[in-house]
């Protein structure tokens, strides 16, 4: 298995499904509605990145001292990264898990306030979820040399349960689901202009 648990796995199956979905729904999401997608999902990818920074100092996986002295290419907290879940009070891990309801709270917002459509509303979801994935691991490796490598284990998602893999398993699936999208994109007008021409 690529993940645990097994259920995990099924995520390769995201960017082959999205793709047939959204070419047979004619999708047409403007290049404004993906473009504001996609500065969204970089921002909130990196303030992501930092606020686990944060919960690793907290739980003193990170310490103080060897943060304050990061050398360029030294990965700042050894393998694997799920000893946070061993480490980590019980309060605190139920603050992370409320945290991350509240990010796909967000992501689903951007998605409902980009697009009218359902199917453009749901291809809005996946690529702003995408570009935040890829974001919060650039941001972790520019502030704190992490993961060391596409092998790293990290700890995903902790809803309902911990998903754990290999950081190069999210990667590649986020990857494939922006070229998905793109591919099945039709290039329609933006859902601002949408608007403007129904008002007009």
């Amino acid at each position: 298995m690529l993940a645990q648990p097994w259920w995990v796995n099924l995520l390769v199956l995201a960017p082959p499904v999205s793709y047939l979905i959204f070419r047979n729904r004619r999708l047409a999401i403007g290049r404004s509605a993906l473009a504001g997608a996609f500065i969204f999902g970089l921002a909130f990818g990196f303030v992501e990145a930092a606020v686990v920074v944060y919960l690793r100092l907290a739980t003193t996986i990170l310490p103080w001292s060897k943060f304050l002295g990061l050398q360029a290419g030294v990965p700042a907290i050894p393998e694997p990264t799920v000893q946070i879940l061993n480490s980590a009070p019980e309060k605190l891990i139920m603050v992370e898990v409320l945290r991350e309801a509240a990010t796909m709270v967000m992501l689903l917002s951007v998605a409902f306030l980009g697009a009218r459509k359902l199917a453009e509303r749901s291809a809005l979801f996946l690529w702003t979820f995408a570009i935040w994935d890829i974001a919060y691991y650039a941001g972790l490796r520019a502030l704190i040399h992490w993961p060391a490598s596409l092998r790293s284990v990290d700890v995903l998602f902790l809803i309902p349960v911990p998903w754990i893999s290999e950081v190069w398993f999210p990667l590649a699936v986020s990857v494939l689901t922006l070229a998905a999208i793109l591919a099945a994109n039709r290039w329609g007008p933006s859902a601002n202009g949408a608007v403007r021409e129904k008002v007009e």
